[in-house]
């Protein structure tokens, strides 16, 4: 690629990251001097999802057209597209724009076969996540990283900044809790891009059999994890906006109740309600929309709150809407509807048995702050922002 054509595409790599008075951001995507010399004359897997776009252009079409030899995509959950509702079987297809084979990595497999890799000299990873433990993309990376290993085929990550990698928050995941929505022992915000994530990772033995993988990471430039980041592309059908990046690890904990955070309206993560009568001073009726053609509490009038105008930056990870729906439903234990799935959410039993015993947000944050503490030193050995 010419030095003409490369600062073309740099003009407008960065619309979808923006914020006021700083540089613009520069995804790993983007920066291609720092990674094309690699894939001379080498057969290239790609991970990516409708999030891996350079400028306006997905990575799959700007990489051909640069003449590298792309051979199969792998896609995670939502798929390539990202139109798949959360928690969908997704099957094996062929991208009808490229004609090259889409693997899903959330049907059969959720992991690479040896097959799937067989005659790939690298693997591209390129996917824009939220910064939450339970948003699968970084379970794909996990998969994707163990897969590269036990087969000794290198993985690139071109990273993505964190749209909430300014804080660390939440209790972190028990080994008896560990599922593909948490794999790893860290919090609910993790404070960790995703190529900052793959160096945890692997650094930290939590490959199968601490295996190792041959990792790269290309950095975000002038991106820090005090950096305002607002994303353009919605990572997945029912994170829209950045008000719903900001509240979804505060209202993935309602999954596993019977509180609807949205799913089947236009303010998916923004509002929470039951059918409940005269819970809160918003109502709404969750119909089947695209991304979530069966939601929970389907047709059903919900009584609770519109979130959508709190102040984006300032919302952390909160507590309060779930004390406040479990305290006002009067259904005791039977609030948790899914006891297991909301434990594997909130990566322990722990939050689950102090919500039901009648503690205080204080001290159920009080309980897992001496693993927070361990897991902020540890994380510190990976960060490549500050």
């Amino acid at each position: 690629m010419g030095r003409k054509s490369n600062s073309i595409v740099l003009m407008f790599c960065l619309w979808a990251f923006t914020g006021l008075g700083q540089k613009t951001l520069i995804p790993g995507a983007a920066q291609f001097s720092a990674y094309l010399p690699a894939l001379k004359g080498k057969q290239v897997a790609l991970v990516v999802n409708h999030t891996s776009v350079v400028g306006k252009t997905h990575l799959a079409d700007t990489l051909l057209s640069l003449g590298v030899s792309v051979k199969k995509i792998f896609a995670p959950e939502h798929g390539f597209r990202g139109t798949a509702d959360a928690g969908a079987h997704i099957d094996n297809e062929v991208d009808r724009k490229t004609g090259l084979a889409l693997i899903s990595l959330y049907g059969k497999h959720k992991k690479p076969t040896p097959e799937d890799l067989q005659g790939i000299d690298v693997v591209l990873f390129d996917i824009q996540d939220v910064g939450a433990r339970f948003y699968t993309y970084s379970s794909t990376l996990h998969y994707v990283l163990e897969a590269c290993a036990e087969n000794k085929v290198p993985l690139t990550v071109l990273d993505r900044p964190n749209p909430n990698g300014h804080y660390v928050d939440g209790p972190v995941l028990e080994k008896a809790q560990a599922s593909f929505v948490g794999l790893n022992p860290i919090p609910v915000v993790h404070g960790c891009t995703l190529g900052e994530l793959a160096r945890m990772i692997n650094g930290e033995g939590w490959l199968a059999n601490s295996a190792k993988a041959s990792l790269n990471v290309i950095p975000v430039a002038n991106y820090t994890h005090a950096s305002p980041v607002h994303v353009a592309i919605a990572p997945s059908p029912n994170l829209p906006n950045d008000q719903s990046i900001a509240l979804y690890p505060s209202l993935c904990l309602f999954e596993g109740t019977n509180v609807s955070i949205g799913r089947g309206t236009d303010l998916q993560f923004q509002v929470a309600g039951t059918n409940i009568t005269g819970l809160g001073d918003y109502t709404f009726t969750p119909v089947p929309k695209p991304g979530a053609m069966d939601p929970p509490l389907k047709d059903q009038k919900c009584y609770g709150y519109n979130l959508s105008s709190l102040p984006v930056r300032n919302l952390g990870f909160s507590l309060k809407y779930l004390l406040y729906f479990y305290s006002k439903s009067g259904l005791g234990e039977k609030f948790f509807t899914s006891p297991a799935f909301f434990d594997k959410l909130a990566g322990t039993d722990q939050l689950r048995l102090a919500i039901i015993a009648g503690k205080t947000e204080k001290d159920i944050r009080d309980s897992w702050e001496p693993g927070l503490v361990q897991y902020r030193k540890m994380r510190q050995n990976y960060l490549l922002y500050r």
